[in-house]
């Protein structure tokens, strides 16, 4: 046990040191800015698909409530941080378009058939969850494959970029950011069963922690915390080092992507938070005395499924300008509109996916809970 634990603090500071050497300091701290996400969202059971389908299916209000809470504590420091230093930091702001809400609503359904988001797909895979394994591959193809057609998507219409800040000013777009995490909560906490409200103390703190963290990764990359686009530019560089030409597509063919997709992984913000968050992952796995029980094994058609599945998040994320992560949780608590719509078409798809999930998920064994 002790080997083992020593082996995982190697990799996890051997990986740290290596991309501060080849990329820089930002893209150490960066790297340890994912590591702390791992290290949260695995070792303290802090999730985003989870707690949506707990409040759906078993009135538990509590993961969702510590989402909120977390979102509450990093605007209450963005909104100014960003007010302060325009040019330096920018928020996660998108259009609300036809295309928006037709990948929120499709990523919603998918997310519950995966068992997982984009964080929770890097968690689950980080951990040596199969279904996370599997998954991980089909989010990372549909990303990319996502990027190819994002112009005609877009084209369907949409309406300018509309945030917090911009319609009300800094001081009352948080203040009414607040009151609308605070509908949210008070709907949440209506509909709760008695005893399922209020989360847990290890919630508390993975909320604080992950606030901490996403806020450090604000000051830290420019940008808040994200997970889509690293996965695309993973799929765009496998597919290039496949012989692929991207000089066509319209994404891949932009300065700042062009970039990218020519320049080191260790250079791209969102990569390195990645990474480490798998790092991250897989160190708490590796740590503990008693892993914890691996989801029970699916029938093959199951694990076709679950790709398939994987492949429609990846592709309806990049749709959709991100997943719970840059869209939900970054995109309210830095401000935009897009945010919200994304909470309320993610939330109507996941209904949908919860009730697809037990025909498409379906055990090799006769008994046992699959998830």
């Amino acid at each position: 046990m002790l080997l083992q634990r020593a082996s995982v603090l190697l990799i996890a500071l051997g990986f740290t040191a290596f991309a501060f050497i080849m990329a820089g300091p930002r893209a150490g701290l960066l790297v340890m800015v994912g590591l702390g996400f791992g290290l949260v969202l695995e070792g303290l059971r802090f999730g985003f698909a989870g707690p949506w389908r707990m409040i759906i299916t078993d009135r538990d209000g509590r993961g969702l409530i510590a989402q909120l809470i977390a979102i509450a504590l990093v605007a209450l420091v963005a909104f100014p941080l960003m007010a302060a230093n325009p040019g330096e930091l920018v928020g996660a702001h998108a259009p609300v378009g036809v295309a928006m809400i037709l990948g929120a609503f499709v990523f919603g359904v998918m997310m519950q058939l995966v068992m997982g988001c984009g964080s929770g797909t890097l968690v689950n895979a980080g951990s040596g969850n199969l279904v996370g394994l599997i998954a991980l591959i089909g989010f990372i193809g549909g990303s990319f494959a996502g990027t190819l057609h994002l112009g005609w998507w877009t084209g369907l219409g949409s309406l300018p970029v509309i945030s917090a800040q911009g319609a009300l000013g800094a001081q009352l777009g948080l203040i009414a950011t607040l009151a609308g995490l605070a509908l949210v909560a008070a709907v949440t906490l209506s509909r709760a069963a008695p005893g399922k409200r209020m989360p847990p103390a290890r919630l508390w703190i993975a909320a604080g922690l992950i606030a901490a963290l996403a806020l450090a990764n604000l000051v830290i990359a420019g940008q808040p915390w994200g997970i889509v686009y690293g996965l695309g530019l993973w799929g765009a560089k496998l597919a290039q080092a496949g012989g692929a030409d991207l000089a066509a597509s319209a994404f891949w063919a932009a300065d700042g992507n062009a970039a990218r997709l020519s320049a080191s992984i260790l250079t791209d913000v969102t990569s390195l938070t990645n990474i480490g968050l798998l790092i991250g992952a897989f160190a708490v796995m590796r740590w503990r005395a008693a892993p914890g029980a691996q989801t029970q094994a699916l029938t093959p058609l199951s694990y076709l499924a679950v790709l398939g599945a994987a492949l429609v998040l990846g592709y309806s994320a990049r749709l959709a300008f991100g997943c719970n992560v840059g869209a939900f949780f970054s995109g309210i608590s830095t401000g935009s509109l897009h945010g919200w719509v994304w909470l309320v078409a993610a939330f109507a798809g996941s209904i949908l996916g919860i009730r697809l999930r037990p025909t498409v998920l379906r055990p090799a064994a006769a008994q046992g809970a699959y998830a």
